[in-house]
């Protein structure tokens, strides 16, 4: 991965509020001239309209995320460059809620790959809660690793433009999965399953190397099979 180099090949009114201090408070004493009983009702309202919004709120969150697993599917069969409309019709959505949630490809590009970070980082303590061993969890979080890291195909070169969206991604990705590799591997270690010598980052670049050549034509290839000799070294002799 080469300083993630398989992930990377190199791995935000108060005007209008403010100009009207005056209005606002004209406002409030016309509110508030006998018509408490109103007003009550009136917070009535409001709290019922926060209570409805919250739902919408969730609503939208669960939509965008289905939206970045349709761009991902859609990233991985035919790169990121791939049209629009085949993202739409994947997510089964018009193209327009699209650039709704995401107004140029930039943005979507980038929602796509932090929201594979973040699937990939949670999962690493969730498979430590349920898996049989500490190495049975690194071994399954590694192959979401390499799921994750093919899955880029066609990004190394978007990164490469001088869109600044894109400029923290590499640290991102660091941020996000070396501490969770770290625990993998500290777990493993302290049960003895592994060796103790293997620091992350080292073993993520590695995976992420193997991981390239997984984008040559040769069909022979197979970086997951590699992978997993590459994991089954990390086990202590005997």
């Amino acid at each position: 991965m080469q300083d993630g180099e398989a992930e990377t090949r190199r791995v935000n009114t108060g005007q209008a509020g403010e100009g009207r201090a005056g209005e606002g408070q004209s406002g409030t004493g016309r509110a508030g001239a006998g018509r408490a009983g109103e007003g009550q009702s009136g917070t009535g309202r409001a709290t019922t309209a926060q209570a409805s919004s919250r739902p919408k709120r969730a609503d939208a969150r669960r939509n965008e995320r289905s939206l970045l697993d349709a761009a991902a599917a859609v990233f991985v069969r035919a790169g990121v460059e791939a049209p629009v409309r085949d993202i739409a019709a994947e997510a089964g959505v018009g193209t327009a809620t699209i650039y709704r949630h995401f107004p140029t490809r930039a943005d979507l590009i980038i929602g796509v790959y932090r929201h594979q970070v973040e699937a990939c980082a949670e999962a690493g303590p969730a498979l430590l809660a349920s898996s049989p061993t500490p190495y049975a969890a690194l071994a399954s979080w590694i192959d979401l690793f390499v799921d994750f890291l093919v899955t880029k195909h066609g990004l190394a070169a978007v990164l490469q433009s001088d869109n600044t969206g894109f400029e923290t991604l590499h640290a991102y990705f660091l941020d996000r999965l070396v501490p969770v590799c770290t625990d993998l591997l500290a777990a493993a270690t302290a049960s003895g399953e592994i060796r103790t010598d293997v620091p992350a980052i080292a073993l993520m670049r590695g995976v992420g190397n193997l991981c390239i050549g997984a984008e040559t034509p040769d069909p022979r290839y197979d970086a997951r099979q590699l992978v997993g000799v590459l994991i089954a070294g990390l086990r202590r002799a005997g």
